[in-house]
């Protein structure tokens, strides 16, 4: 308790004297930049989630081909989460003249949760211009009936007008112009109506085997969502699934992984720079309590004693610093939060208390693991000390107790990370890059010394002062480097990161897909877009087959009982297709694309249906073709981007082999929204074609990918702008050193004027040695995370060694000279009277 009670008064003592300004300040600005951004980067998160979940209509739903137990329900219900239901299925729409195969939706109060409805103005509906968009606050009244584009353009359809659903006769009185839930799939891409549940039964459409999806769409709070996903799991039939955001909507799934990878990042930027200011500022803290220590190893103090007390120390120093810093960065985030409103377009969620548990948790580890050196060093220091000032402390223990605050800190990484293959990475780079800097930083200042006596007067002061401070200079080069490297590394991950993002759905994407062309439609086809000056789009052959054999061997819904999945795909037919080149959008990721030319039975299998129905290189595939089979091996393995709208084969063989099977024709295209009128004029001369828009989902994906690349871009400027704040404190550190220089040389006659030059010289020297090796190792760290985390293509720009370089010697130069300040006004007589 003793100890304690020491330990307390010695901390209050210090802090009121200030000898804990630079390691406090650097520990609270560590823990308020990393809590900021947990905090601010868990309500982006939570907040472009439920945007995205805007796409389903719901937080969550439960989707089953017969009707749902009330106890679903009732469970959501527990958990207070809100709750809707729709019931979907196929079905003729009549005006009395002509019908259309149209998905019918019916609905129940509430609905959409997530998400709105948008729809044409009532004097809007009859008009060939663009409509004016109006939002529902309803849901169709009972009676009524809500159509889309293509039923209102197919039957000729006006407001008011009366149309037979089954046995039901409906008033049409909406045009649905945007819904949520608009799925992209093939199989459910047709018209689209919507009535209310309660007219369900009028038409008589729901009978025994008929085709039709009941969905439990919920909504409510993230734990209580998951709670709910939990308990239904288990609980599910074969005949039942549950779909959040990322199951239901693959378009968005990728946008939101890479997000969260990338906020991961900034994060993890917050921790180096954490344990590079820290690092240093614990060793002005050592030179600053040799003194004291020795004092007390002379009145009888034994080394566990002394470890004990500044155990408690720090201890009682990390719990306060990290607390006032997760107090700092809640209020940050809160102020950034108001900043900011309008960039997320939608309300950001409370946020929870993890990214403060987590600040208070990484600052106490942080402080331990890298103070821990000199804690081991300060049990050691002899008591002759006391009158023998010249005695330093032994090193003994510094090796072990750095790498036991590397060990440390990588821990933290993969923690952080909150992703095992990203942390991993980030470890072994920055692991590698601490060694590579180190001995790299030693030979630069040996080869740069040499060079000192042809300088002139400032800059041969700063190689002196860096070659006589060897290995604090290549540790303070190799902390800059570090800070500076997590920067860079997010810098090029971000544009790149963002610039794939706008690149995979320029604004020209193809927006409309034509399906069901017959070959006599082809030329015909191709002449009407010519008439209205567009290029004809590239025509993709599609042949149906259903997967009947696999090496030989019977497959059949029951050999994937185990697996939802694969079985729906099994129960399908595939739509196969030929080509004699690798499209630009599809990539090997094994075997190898054929010949020019070849008419072996091979084909092309996409790698995210080659793992569902669990087939690799080399097997062969058999499937009906219109009562026929057809064999061919599987010699390569294409890996997809989806998400670039273009018609893209799960399937894919060499030309001719499917010449003698029935096909049809499908391709997409982009139409501007002011010649809409041409897809009318389509639809009336080719009735048999399948038209389908896809522009609202392509517009919902472009919207969520600008709300990611904004967030993203304020979440790296906080970090940014942490990351100068903590460079200052790490420069800071070393004042007590400048202002023992500066009453030396200003005592010789040195003008303060001089002194700067000197250091400015010396800053520039060493933040351009970390520049240097922060865009080699950025270089490097950011084509891997890209590569093997992010999954896009990397471009290296030579222009980082040029703005990393200057960065880091401007950056270290302007925090360097602001941080010695009172170094160069301290008065030299008085700084000598304190040493001595």
């Amino acid at each position: 308790m003793n100890h304690l009670k020491l330990s307390f008064r010695m901390l209050r003592r210090d802090w009121r004297a200030g000898e804990l300004n630079v390691l406090v300040l650097a520990l609270i600005i560590a823990v308020s930049g990393m809590t900021t951004v947990g905090f601010f980067a868990e309500r982006v998160e939570l907040a472009l989630t439920r945007e995205s979940n805007q796409l389903l209509g719901a937080d969550l739903l439960v989707i089953s081909s017969r009707p749902l137990p009330d106890t679903y329900a009732d469970e959501a219900s527990r958990l207070g989460l809100t709750i809707s239901s729709l019931t979907k299925f196929p079905s003729m729409i009549s005006d009395g003249e002509n019908n259309l195969l149209t998905e019918i939706k019916a609905v129940t109060e509430g609905y959409p949760l997530r998400g709105r409805i948008y729809l044409a103005s009532r004097s809007s509906m009859s008009r060939a211009e663009q409509p004016e968009i109006t939002i529902a606050d309803t849901i169709p009244q009972p009676g009524t009936i809500w159509v889309d584009e293509k039923v209102m353009t197919r039957l000729d359809l006006k407001a008011n007008d009366v149309v037979d659903v089954g046995a039901a006769q409906l008033t049409v009185t909406e045009l649905v112009v945007r819904e949520p839930d608009h799925s992209v799939g093939f199989i459910n891409m047709g018209a689209r109506a919507m009535i209310n549940a309660s007219d369900l039964l009028e038409t008589d459409l729901i009978q025994e085997g008929s085709r039709v999806s009941y969905q439990l769409l919920v909504a409510g709070e993230v734990k209580a969502v998951q709670q709910f996903r939990d308990w239904i799991k288990p609980q599910l039939t074969k005949a039942q699934r549950v779909e959040g955001i990322r199951d239901a909507r693959p378009e968005i799934k990728a946008a939101l992984e890479r997000a969260e990878k990338f906020l991961s990042l900034a994060a993890l930027a917050s921790v180096v720079l954490a344990a590079a200011a820290i690092a240093l500022a614990v060793r002005r803290f050592t030179q600053r309590h040799l003194d004291g220590c020795a004092v007390m190893r002379s009145l009888g103090a034994s080394q566990q004693q002394l470890f004990h007390l500044y155990w408690y120390y720090f201890t009682a120093l990390g719990v306060i610093a990290s607390a006032i810093g997760c107090l700092i960065g809640f209020a940050a985030q809160q102020i950034l939060t108001h900043w900011l409103i309008g960039i997320v377009d939608t309300a950001l969620p409370w946020p929870s208390w993890l990214p403060a548990l987590q600040g208070l948790l990484v600052g106490l580890v942080l402080l331990v693991g890298f103070a821990l050196p000199p804690v081991l060093n300060l049990r050691s220091v002899p008591a002759l000390r006391v009158l023998r000032r010249d005695i330093g402390l032994s090193n003994t223990h510094s090796l072990a107790g750095y790498l036991l605050g590397l060990v440390t800190l990588s821990l933290l990484f993969i923690w952080k990370a909150q992703d095992l293959k990203l942390g991993l990475y980030i470890v072994t780079g920055f692991v590698s890059a601490i060694i590579i800097f180190g001995c790299l930083g030693w030979l630069l200042i040996k080869v740069l010394s040499g060079l000192r006596h042809q300088a002139g007067g400032a800059w041969r002061y700063g190689l002196a002062s860096i070659y006589r401070r060897a290995i604090s200079s290549v540790l303070q080069a190799v902390a800059l480097g570090l800070g500076l490297m997590a920067l860079l590394v997010l810098t090029l991950i971000q544009n790149d990161l963002i610039d794939d993002w706008h690149a995979s759905l320029p604004p020209n994407a193809p927006n409309h897909f034509l399906v069901n062309i017959q070959v006599d439609q082809v030329q015909s086809l191709q002449e009407f877009f010519q008439q209205y000056e567009i290029e004809p789009p590239p025509m993709y052959p599609m042949v149906k087959g259903r997967l009947v054999k696999i090496n030989g061997k019977n497959v059949s819904p029951k050999s994937y009982k185990d697996d939802l999945h694969a079985e729906r795909h099994i129960r399908r037919e595939f739509n196969l297709t030929w080509a004699d080149e690798l499209s630009s959008d599809n990539q090997i990721v094994q075997g190898a694309w054929w010949n020019t030319g070849t008419h072996e039975a091979e084909l092309s299998i996409e790698e995210g249906i080659a793992k569902t129905i669990r087939v690799k290189l080399g097997d062969e595939l058999t499937y009906d073709i219109a009562g026929s089979h057809f064999t061919a091996k599987i010699t390569s393995v294409r890996k997809v981007d989806w998400d670039t709208f273009k018609a893209n084969f799960f399937v894919v063989v060499p030309p001719g082999l499917l010449d003698n099977y029935p096909a049809s024709f499908v391709t997409s295209f982009y139409v501007p929204p002011a010649e809409i009128s041409m897809i009318h004029e389509l639809v009336r001369t080719f009735p048999s074609i399948l038209v389908v828009d896809v522009a609202m989902v392509i517009n919902q994906v472009q919207q969520m990918i600008q709300q990611v690349s904004q967030a993203i871009e304020f979440v790296f400027l906080f970090t940014l702008l942490g990351g100068f704040a903590v460079l200052y404190a790490a420069i800071a550190a070393t004042q007590d050193e400048r202002i023992y220089e500066a009453a030396i040389f200003r005592t010789l006659g040195a003008r303060r004027e001089q002194l700067s030059r000197a250091w400015a010289a010396e800053f520039a020297i060493l933040g351009g040695l970390a520049g240097l090796f922060a865009s080699a190792g950025a270089s490097a760290l950011a084509y891997v995370i890209s590569k093997h985390v992010l999954h896009f293509d990397y471009t290296f720009n030579p222009w980082i060694w040029v703005v990393g370089t200057l960065t880091g010697m401007i950056g270290v130069l302007v925090a360097g000279l602001l941080g010695t300040r009172s170094a160069l006004s301290s008065p030299p007589l008085l700084t000598l009277r304190k040493i001595g």
